[in-house]
């Protein structure tokens, strides 16, 4: 049982800044990119980069995300050595069992789980960023700096660092201050959430940040501080790619947007370093006589009759004849029925546009910019023919028609 590194992804987040979508499904469980979901990165990264063994913490609305894991098999991860582990908070002897409390605290709980596999090293990893990266590179520069800590950080630009936990380090890219979310950043290396660590070093620290009644039992506000305050070896470990943190609603729309574009950096087409998923079995999309589609990504089952462009569209989408759809994500299982105009919007599954509807609109057309945003429909409702949903509405109940959003 013994492995070299284990990989820990916390997918239990409430993601409450994507409001509407993670009303009843976990952030990782999201879907993303016309057939995938945004847990499927960093599982398909672990796999491609030769970690096998994975505990994905739930937490918040856990019950698709675990039926969707499954047994791992999509990602090579169905293994009785190892494998893809849900691991759920749960009640110990002689407490009253607990929710976990922060990053650290979840990695805490599950200590029993890593120590199965008696690991050197232990990956800790977030189930809501889109990118690629090759967690073995970053495990030998590890080992090869003699390291208690490795994060992995990316260039932004300065006028953004305050927007995120800042790295500052030395010739050597060893870090000596971390600065969370600073008024005047002393450089550009934000930390990406990414970490591996030393496991003896990491359980002394969790026991005694477990220990301290005081802490926020988080891997930012606390371990990491108290590593660096100990003078423990941590270096950065620079990142050079794609990297997407889709944890708010125009984030989310931006990625699924670069995914269109052939200079994103981000190649899903890449044999080398694919991307899997559990996608349902679905014949292929039919494009009516009169149908239009233009730079977009229409996947299987889906019927377009009508006019799309700019968009991306999952499983079973269905957009009738006169219907236009613009620069909007329709989750699987979406109804644009006949003349509706789906514009600069996120439709969530099964939601069914009527005839004539109007959801979102384009920034060209926002009477005042600083309130203009993606408009959000949530899962299985319903908007009812001539309805209008403005732009950077959020629909969380059904809306009859003609009623303003």
């Amino acid at each position: 049982m013994k492995k070299e590194c284990v990989a820990m992804l916390l997918a239990g987040g409430q993601g409450s800044r994507l409001y509407a979508l993670t009303s009843h499904v976990a952030k990782p469980a999201v879907p993303f990119g016309g057939k995938y979901r945004i847990i499927d990165f960093p599982l398909s990264n672990c796999v491609n980069s030769g970690i096998d063994t994975v505990g994905v913490l739930t937490q918040y609305q856990p019950l698709e995300l675990n039926a969707y894991i499954g047994t791992g098999q999509p990602w090579d991860l169905d293994r009785s050595d190892g494998g893809v582990h849900i691991l759920p908070p749960y009640m110990r002897a002689g407490d009253q069992g607990t929710w976990y409390k922060g990053t650290a605290n979840a990695i805490c709980q599950n200590m029993g789980f890593i120590e199965l596999y008696d690991p050197d090293y232990v990956l800790i990893l977030s189930g809501d960023h889109i990118y690629k990266m090759d967690y073995s590179d970053m495990l030998r520069v590890h080992k090869e700096r003699g390291a208690a800590c490795t994060i992995s950080v990316l260039e932004v630009p300065m006028s953004d660092a305050s927007r995120f936990g800042i790295m500052n380090v030395d010739e050597n890219d060893d870090i000596y201050e971390f600065q969370e979310k600073p008024k005047e950043p002393k450089s550009n290396l934000a930390s990406m959430g990414i970490y591996i660590f030393t496991w003896s070093k990491l359980r002394e620290y969790l026991l005694a940040d477990e220990a301290d009644e005081n802490s926020s039992n988080d891997f930012g506000k606390n371990i990491i501080p108290a590593m660096l305050s100990a003078g423990e070896k941590m270096t950065a470990y620079r990142f050079h790619g794609y990297w997407k943190d889709v944890g708010t609603i125009n984030s989310l729309w931006d990625a699924n947007m670069d995914m269109l574009s052939v200079s994103n950096g981000f190649d899903l087409y890449d044999t080398e370093w694919p991307i899997y998923a559990r996608t349902p079995t679905k014949p292929p999309h039919f494009t009516g006589p009169k149908a239009h589609i233009s730079h977009s990504m229409v996947t299987g089952g889906c019927e377009i009759w009508g006019d799309v462009e700019n968009s991306v569209l999952f499983s079973s989408v269905t957009v009738e004849e006169g219907a236009r759809v613009h620069y909007s994500i329709l989750m699987p299982g979406v109804v644009v029925k006949k003349g509706a105009v789906v514009e600069y919007a996120i439709v969530a599954e099964n939601a069914v546009i009527g005839a004539g509807a109007r959801v979102g609109t384009p920034p060209s057309e926002a009477e005042n910019a600083d309130d203009w945003g993606i408009a959000v429909v949530a899962q299985n409702l319903n908007v009812g023919d001539g309805a209008v949903v403005n732009a950077n509405a959020m629909i969380t109940r059904d809306v009859k028609g003609g009623i303003q959003a």
